[in-house]
């Protein structure tokens, strides 16, 4: 019976569904984290009697159709790239993008990631680097025997040096950002690689054409609202509830159908 397959993909799709909301809830705490949101669209049709079709040999067009649908499928789970909360942690290296941009990182081959996780240290070269040890570019380095550090909302890196009064700049931490920031690939570790639909990198400073400002001493919390993702998680429940319940249903009537040929 059509029926079975039908409510099948429904609760194959409810899964999928599950399994996106309970991601984004585990990672309410990630710093940087987008959440996702699964998409469905519907499956093929079987036309039994076509809409707008001749109808009779006075040329009479029918009104409406018999089309039997094939059930759902699920097309995609996009991230949702709005801006998150900022916290103020402290931190000389605590950095938090308010608007468009991502930080830029060198990768252990060669390749860069973007990440928005502005939790960042300073390894044994006084580079400033992710919490795996991968350099932010451009890489600047810090003297150890600095006695404070500063980033202006323009990303400006500036330390102040034993004997000295004035900070001395270090460098300029840049921006990166994307025609289409969704179709970028997450690969864990809060990074991000570009892909073709998110089209090339573009690098750029902070607050200047477009791109946000740096927040020093601030981290970005994950967008992720629990209120959002437990009443989507109810109605995920409930939408796989209802398919398990036309399984059930179109079983009893293939029973009653089965019963009569005995």
């Amino acid at each position: 019976m059509r029926a079975l397959h039908t409510a099948a993909t429904g609760m194959r799709a409810q899964e999928v569904n599950v399994q996106v909301i309970s991601n984004n809830i585990a990672n309410m705490r990630t710093t940087g984290y987008k959440r996702q949101r699964a998409e469905f669209q519907d499956l093929l049709y079987e036309h039994v009697r076509r809409v707008g079709t001749q109808a009779s040999t006075q040329g009479n067009i029918l009104p409406v159709g018999i089309d039997l649908g094939g059930g759902v499928k699920t097309v995609g789970t996009p991230r949702l790239m709005m801006q998150g909360t900022i916290s103020q942690v402290g931190g000389e290296l605590n950095l938090a993008i308010r608007g468009e941009g991502f930080f830029k990182i060198l990768m252990p081959d060669g390749s860069f990631g973007y990440t928005r996780d502005g939790s960042f240290q300073m390894d044994a070269q006084g580079r400033i680097v992710t919490s795996n040890g991968n350099v932010v570019q451009p890489a600047i380095a810090i003297p150890g025997n600095a006695q404070a550090i500063a980033i202006n909302p323009q990303g400006q890196v500036s330390a102040t040096l034993p004997g000295q009064t004035t900070p001395t700049v270090m460098g300029q931490i840049q921006l990166t950002r994307f025609v289409n920031k969704a179709g970028l690939q997450a690969i864990g570790d809060n990074l991000f690689v570009e892909t073709p639909a998110s089209g090339p990198p573009q690098d750029g400073l902070a607050t200047a054409n477009g791109y946000g400002d740096i927040h020093q001493g601030g981290l970005e919390q994950a967008n992720v609202e629990a209120v959002t993702e437990i009443s989507d998680l109810i109605a995920a429940q409930r939408a796989y509830e209802m398919n398990a319940k036309v399984i059930t249903a179109a079983d009893q009537m293939l029973t009653a159908t089965s019963s009569l040929m005995r």
